[in-house]
């Protein structure tokens, strides 16, 4: 028969759980500090605040709103422009043509 090992059986000191723990409020804070920041960067619907997909056209109007495809019908203002949404990647990456003679 084992025996254990007594340093193994014991428990954490007090201290120690509480460290825990504010790493761990810590590591949110990171976190939804982190989400803001990329939330604040992203365009939004105007009217139902939601991200538009990559590859969805979004429109903008006179007062500057942007809505997306799905609330464009709820107002009658007929829209200034109109756009696709790109992703992060647009216009970092490279297009590779075959310059080759036929």
């Amino acid at each position: 028969m084992q025996t254990q090992d007594p340093a193994r059986t014991r428990r954490k000191p007090p201290a120690m759980e509480g460290h825990a723990t504010d790493e761990h409020d810590l590591e949110l804070a990171l976190l939804r500090r982190g989400v803001d920041a990329l939330a604040a960067g992203c365009e939004r619907c105007s009217c139902c605040h939601r991200s538009p997909l990559i590859g969805e056209r979004v429109y903008v109007y006179a007062s500057n709103a942007v809505r997306c495809e799905l609330c464009r019908a709820i107002d009658g203002e007929r829209p200034l422009a109109s756009r696709i949404v790109h992703g992060p990647e647009f216009g970092h990456t490279m297009r590779i043509r075959d310059q080759r003679a036929a």
